[in-house]
């Protein structure tokens, strides 16, 4: 009957990975940004940005009773550095990035952290043109460390070397591929990869731009099961004014939402506060 449950509500979920994929399936349109401008811009980006989202959100699972012990708060910290700007050599930069994202049960006495993970990273990145100096994708190559900071039997950890890279499928979609070669992860969790995989897909889609979009991400395990994830976050900027804070509504389904646990099947709809990243407005909209 569990496995039941867990086929119908990834089942759901790729139905509406389905649905925004059509939606977005369309050409670019508009005039996308040249390599004079995208240099331009990269010279007046502030030094120290947000990188991911950075949340407080709160909610309840969909498979278990609702109660203290189930319910939680989910909240990360996310933001980057810049250390060069287009002076490596085939006009790359140099960056850092830092997530931390917490689990929280605020709702049991004393209101303790479940679990928190730490993830650093140092990175590469390059911007990618066609043929008429046309800004088409930016990619970076990472070294990525991500753990729960605890030691004994309660220590989760891996490392990473990943690509990733950033495209415009349209005016107001974006995609992100990215894929991973894992290495130190097998002392606490050596069958990690069947549940993280080797990559993750995300597809992002503004049905109003900067006031309602919807993004979706998708992990693979390794084996011939059910063992992955599909996030599914909706975006929502109830202010009038132009800024980057929104409600946020998340429904996460599947395995490895956090290190300690990473085995456990969750099923959580989540909602709160957001301060949104725009890093990646470039390339969707003619800056």
């Amino acid at each position: 009957m569990t496995v039941i449950k867990h086929k119908r509500l990834i089942s759901i979920q790729t139905i509406i990975a389905l649905t925004i994929v059509a939606i977005s399936s369309f050409q670019l349109q508009g005039q996308t940004l040249k390599r004079s401008a995208f240099k331009d811009s990269m010279q007046r980006i502030p030094s120290f940005t947000i990188h991911k989202d950075n949340y407080f959100i709160t909610g309840v699972p969909t498979n278990k009773t609702i109660n203290s012990s189930t319910a939680n708060a989910k909240y990360q910290i996310s933001f980057k550095q810049m250390i060069s700007r287009s002076v490596l050599p085939w006009d790359t930069y140099l960056f850092l990035t830092y997530s931390q994202k917490a689990f929280w049960d605020i709702y049991k006495e004393s209101y303790p952290f479940k679990e928190i993970n730490f993830n650093p990273t140092i990175g590469v990145g390059r911007a990618f043109f066609d043929k008429n100096d046309r800004l088409r994708g930016i990619g970076s190559f990472n070294f990525e460390h991500e753990s729960n900071g605890r030691d004994s039997i309660f220590s989760r950890s891996w490392n990473r070397f990943s690509l990733e890279y950033k495209t415009a499928i349209s005016s107001k979609t974006i995609v992100t591929i990215k894929g991973w070669v894992p290495f130190g992860y097998k002392s606490g969790n050596t069958d990690l990869l069947d549940y993280v995989g080797l990559g993750e897909l995300t597809a992002s889609h503004d049905f109003l731009p900067d006031k309602l979009s919807l993004e979706m991400k998708l992990r693979k395990g390794l084996m011939w099961d059910f063992k992955g994830m599909l996030r599914t976050r909706l975006y929502y900027r109830p202010f009038k004014s132009k800024s980057n804070q929104y409600i946020m509504l998340e429904w996460f389904v599947g395995h490895a939402e956090n290190l300690i646990n990473y085995e456990q099947f969750t099923s959580m709809v989540r909602v709160g506060y957001v301060i949104k990243t725009n890093e990646l407005n470039i390339l969707k909209r003619n800056l």
